[in-house]
């Protein structure tokens, strides 16, 4: 399984379950979420 460790907006984990396939996620913490907003510039 490939591992893609992207930002996601709401409702998209559970779209992708809902079309029969498997995603995990996690909610970052306040530091973890600015850093990889500054990643993604």
């Amino acid at each position: 399984m490939p591992i893609y460790n992207k930002l996601v907006r709401d409702y998209i984990p559970e779209i992708i379950q809902r079309q029969g396939k498997v995603c995990k996620t996690r909610i970052l913490n306040k530091e973890e979420y600015i850093t990889e907003l500054k990643k993604k510039k």
